[in-house]
């Protein structure tokens, strides 16, 4: 920790300070829909930096880690709901799941030379594969969707994250920080200029004697892992799981783009990015419901121009043009 502060130059370092500051109190003054947003916001950053090991370091594209989110979710979900077994110890299960499917794909894609667009096609197979799978099985609440029930009196168990979004909002909140944090120390450890040998040059990083089938595969299982950790949080906080939401290539792409509007392959831009996405999705969304306007589709619209707009006003993401806006130098990431 002590080597990854020393890094941040003073400046940032005051306004990283000021940042965790104002977010440890907002809820103080924070109504309960807003509370809710900045859950989601902390959710997407989570989520996002975890897909962002995987691609922005290690540049392998998935187009289906809601696979991941979503395997962990009902994993820990389902051993509730029939064995009562808490979700601190149903995410160890949901982690292990999902970096098993994480595994499985990337031995196929990487042992096989699946690359580029069509290691991305096969994560979405996988992902569809398993939708249809879970909408089919009558023990996960198949098509009509498994309901985890809330018991007020219970509220005070945060053990079983069975709070309100107070509970969420700062348990999202720790894991942003800690996936940050994660990603920080990994792109500054062996294993991470590793990765970026083998997303620069694969050839070159095999000549150099990198074994790339190891170094891909542990991206993946990283990835994977911290993702059903998020699919987790997700499931508790909404109380529901629907296989056509879950695991639907729409919310694959709903955590790839804080990433890639943020900044691809830095430490802050899936946290920049989901402050910029989230509040704005969510904001059309009241807006079109105060309207009275039903548009279908206009989210993901809205997201696709916003992603236009970023990829030709700041081909390189949001978070780098910060970061020289505020005067921070090249060694903050």
């Amino acid at each position: 920790m002590k080597d990854l502060w020393s890094a941040i130059p003073r400046r940032g370092r005051v306004i990283l300070l000021v940042a965790i500051t104002l977010l440890l109190a907002a809820p103080m003054v924070l109504d309960r829909y807003l509370i809710s947003i900045f859950v989601l916001i902390f959710y997407f950053a989570y989520v996002g930096q975890a897909w962002n090991l995987m691609m922005g370091f290690a540049g392998q594209l998935s187009l289906g880690h809601a696979l991941y989110a979503g395997l962990g979710g009902y994993v820990a979900a389902l051993l509730w709901f029939y064995f009562g077994i808490g979700p601190w110890l149903g995410v160890f299960a949901g982690v292990a799941v999902a970096a098993t499917f994480g595994a499985v794909i990337g031995w196929l894609g990487f042992r096989f030379g699946i690359e580029g667009v069509y290691f991305a096609l096969l994560t979405i197979a996988f992902a569809e594969f398993t939708r249809i799978a879970f909408d089919n099985m009558a023990f996960t609440g198949g098509a009509g969707g498994l309901f985890l029930l809330y018991d007020a009196q219970r509220s005070h168990e945060w053990w079983n994250l069975r709070g309100g979004p107070l509970l969420f909002y700062y348990l999202g909140l720790a894991l942003a920080a800690a996936a940050a944090i994660l990603t920080a120390r990994l792109a500054r450890s062996r294993i991470g200029f590793q990765w970026l040998a083998v997303r620069e040059d694969q050839q070159a990083a095999l000549a150099l004697g990198i074994n790339v089938f190891r170094v891909k595969m542990i991206a993946v299982l990283i990835s994977s892992g911290m993702t059903a950790i998020g699919g987790v949080l997700i499931a508790f906080y909404y109380n529901n799981l629907f296989p056509a939401q879950a695991f639907d290539i729409g919310r694959s792409i709903e955590i790839i783009l804080a990433p890639v509007i943020g900044g691809l392959g830095t430490i802050f831009g899936p946290i920049v990015g989901a402050f910029i996405l989230t509040p704005l999705g969510e904001g059309l969304i009241a807006l079109t419901v105060s309207l009275g306007v039903n548009v279908p589709g206009a989210k993901a619209v809205f997201y696709g121009l916003t992603l236009m707009a970023i990829i030709t006003l700041r081909p390189d993401g949001v978070w780098p043009w910060l970061k020289r806006l505020l005067g921070l130098t090249e060694t903050e990431s």
